[in-house]
């Protein structure tokens, strides 16, 4: 009777394990087949109370042009920055809406930087021509040096995902996943920019 128990336990502990796989979403996509090699955030939204907010981040990287930007560019000005590599589909669905955001605020108090994962120099450069993108990107694939500064911060493979940091450099709010709507960003940087005045 005991050896007949055994091979029905080993089922029944089997399914439960698989059912309790069902709601992580990376176990999903990988169910898919999508080959996507990322995980893609659902467009969540979350801002951190001007009290709750840690450290300024401090970042250099290398843009697509070969200008080095750091986190003291952009000092005293909310800093929109968004992660993301050109064959991501979020990314170049999301990318006209940043475009356009990028236009409404510059010289306005906020400015826009992208922080490319996984391209080099031509593909970044070729997708931002696509897509009309005039803000720069760091080119971030062989040393992932912005990344590890955003660490805790940002998971380490949602993308496309959109930090807004304050004034001081600080993150102000997240948008985990494609941008759903221009609307959601525009009014986080809106709020973020008013906290200065």
């Amino acid at each position: 009777m005991r050896r007949r128990l055994a091979p029905v336990a080993v089922a029944v502990a089997f399914a439960l394990l698989l059912a309790g796989c069902s709601n992580d979403p990376l176990a999903e996509q990988y169910r898919e087949g999508s080959n996507k090699n990322y995980i893609a955030g659902d467009g969540a939204v979350t801002e951190i109370d001007v009290s709750n907010r840690d450290e300024p981040i401090e970042f250099s990287g290398t843009t697509e042009s070969g200008t080095t930007v750091t986190s003291a560019d952009y000092a005293g000005e909310v800093l929109v920055v968004n992660f993301w590599f050109a064959s991501c589909a979020p990314c170049r669905a999301e990318a006209r809406d940043l475009q356009a955001l990028n236009e409404r605020f510059d010289g306005k108090g906020a400015s826009f930087l992208g922080v490319n994962v996984r391209d080099q120099t031509d593909t970044a450069a070729a997708f931002e021509k696509t897509f009309g993108v005039t803000y720069p990107s760091v080119i971030d694939a062989n040393d992932a040096a912005v990344q590890l500064a955003f660490t805790g911060k940002v998971p380490a493979n949602a993308v496309p995902t959109t930090l807004v940091l304050d004034a001081q450099g600080r993150v102000a709010a997240r948008i985990l996943g494609q941008l759903q709507e221009r609307s959601i960003l525009e009014t986080l940087i809106r709020d973020t920019i008013a906290e200065g005045e």
